[in-house]
């Protein structure tokens, strides 16, 4: 199996280095910046990335749910983390008021919007400071209990 993967790997590289000597030059790119983007083997080239991106998410999350499923306390943490994020999320879409852009401002600028997509807009941001926190909470808290272990 490693083999083939090693084969797999050297013949999309090849590929790639092959479709890399046939993007347009600068000269050309600026000259018809459109006839450029719509070059076949740049199209090629974005989806062997496509393929890539997608084999790499796929295993990612594959052995990711395997050995979460093979071990029963990686399943009851990773609970507890999916619960304390929903927690989070509603703590956040609580805080977040909708009124903090005036909609009309935003229709004298040409963007179209509602209350509702403002505070899911609000949350986001309320959800990435509670986030942060958090984080930095943590960090600080294992730093402190690392001293003073000691």
């Amino acid at each position: 199996m490693n083999k083939i993967v090693k084969i797999a790997l050297v013949a999309i590289g090849l590929i790639g280095a092959v479709l890399w000597f046939m993007l347009p030059t600068r000269a050309e790119s600026e000259a018809d910046p459109v006839g450029a983007a719509q070059n076949g083997a740049m199209g090629a080239m974005f989806m062997i990335t496509y393929l890539l991106l997608a084999v790499a998410v796929i295993f990612s999350l594959g052995f990711a749910l395997k050995n979460m499923f093979s071990n029963p306390q990686g399943l009851k943490k990773v609970l507890f983390v999916v619960a304390g994020f929903l927690v989070a999320a509603g703590i956040a879409y609580v805080l977040s008021s909708g009124t903090d852009v005036s909609i009309q401002e935003m229709a004298d600028k040409g963007i179209e919007t509602s209350e509702s997509t403002i505070k899911r807009i609000g949350m986001g941001l309320n959800l990435f400071f509670i986030l942060t926190i958090v984080a930095v909470g943590a960090m600080l808290f294992g730093g402190f209990k690392k001293m003073t272990s000691k």
